[in-house]
Parts: structure tokens; C-alpha cells; sequence
């Protein structure tokens, strides 16, 4: 009997960390499509941080999926949602602003869970990552509000921008500061 609580304690945890990262790999494609996208409208700046938060958010996924086999379950490889492809520039930050908002929520939740099933390490998990979730929604809705009121004037300052992040990529967190993150990791 006891064995049986904890396999089902055990597989609550997996299914929020396996949704977690299916949150993590749409974002993953989410922000890769907008990086090109942005890019090609000649807003380098901006599409070289939204690259450096897809790759945070790659090592989000893979954390989630390390704990996962940790506690001896499978990986999911799926995605939660459907690219939006074509955004504007002046959608993008909105959207990745709501989608973070959203994210943390979530996280949030999830942590619960894991608290509530006696998984203190999986709680700690989400603990760092929603701690680098809001960074990026921080930048996100920072970018938006600059878009928002001052008009054309950011955009036509960012406009021309290179949008090399190097060849060491370390990711948003790392590289701009903030969080728990190292830089090898």
C-alpha cells in the first residue's frame, strides 16, 4: 500500500515536470521562428536576445527532462501549442510577455505539486526556473512597453542592428545576468 502512494506521488511529479516541458519546447520553437523572423525585418538587437532566451529555455527543457528520468520516467518530446509564424514586431513582445506571465503561472502550480507529493528537489527545480522565466518576462514586457510608447522611435533606433550572439552561446539569463544560472551549465 505504501509502495503504491509513492508510485502515485512519483508519477504526479513526472506529469507536471513532462508538461513543463512541453511548455519549454513550444517556446523553444516559438522564439527560434521569431529570432528568424525578427532578424529579417533588420531588428538585430532584438532577435539576438530573443535566440539567447530560446536557448535558456532549451536548457529549461532539458532540466525538466533530466528530473524526469531521475525519477524514472520518459521524457516527453511534444509541444503544447502551435507556432505563430508572421508576427509583427510590435506583436511579438506582447505575445512573449503573455506567454511568460502564463508560464510562471503555471510553474507555480507545478510546484505545489511537487511540494504536495513530498518532491522537494523537483520543487527547487521550478523554483530557479521561474526565477529566470521572470527575467525573460521582464525583457519581454519591457521591450513591449518601449514599442508601445515611444512608437517608431525604438524601432527605428534597434533597426540595422547586427544580430551576432557569438559563438559561445550561454543563453539570456547567463549572459545578461540574473538568476542562478552558471555559465557552463
Amino acid at each position: 500500500m505504501a509502495q503504491n502512494t509513492k508510485d502515485n506521488r512519483k508519477t504526479k511529479v513526472i506529469e507536471v515536470l513532462n508538461k513543463a516541458r512541453t511548455m519549454e519546447l513550444f517556446a523553444i520553437h516559438q522564439y527560434m521562428n521569431q529570432h528568424y523572423n525578427v532578424d529579417n525585418m533588420d531588428y538585430g538587437d532584438l532577435a539576438a536576445k530573443i535566440k539567447l532566451i530560446a536557448i535558456d529555455e532549451m536548457r529549461h527543457a532539458e532540466m525538466f527532462a533530466d528530473r524526469v528520468e531521475e525519477l524514472g520516467g520518459e521524457p516527453v518530446a511534444e509541444t503544447t501549442e502551435k507556432v505563430q509564424k508572421g508576427q509583427k514586431v510590435e506583436a511579438v513582445f506582447l505575445f512573449d510577455a503573455n506567454l511568460e506571465d502564463n508560464t510562471i503561472a503555471a510553474y507555480n502550480e507545478f510546484l505545489l505539486v511537487c511540494r504536495e507529493n513530498g518532491d522537494s528537489i523537483s520543487m527547487k527545480l521550478f523554483e530557479t526556473i521561474i526565477d529566470e522565466e521572470q527575467i525573460h518576462f521582464n525583457y519581454f514586457d519591457n521591450v513591449k512597453d518601449h514599442i508601445e510608447q515611444l512608437d517608431g522611435a525604438y524601432l527605428a533606433k534597434i533597426a540595422g542592428t547586427p544580430s551576432a550572439t557569438g559563438l559561445t552561446t550561454l543563453g539570456f539569463v547567463a549572459r545578461f545576468g540574473g538568476g542562478t544560472s552558471q555559465a557552463g551549465a
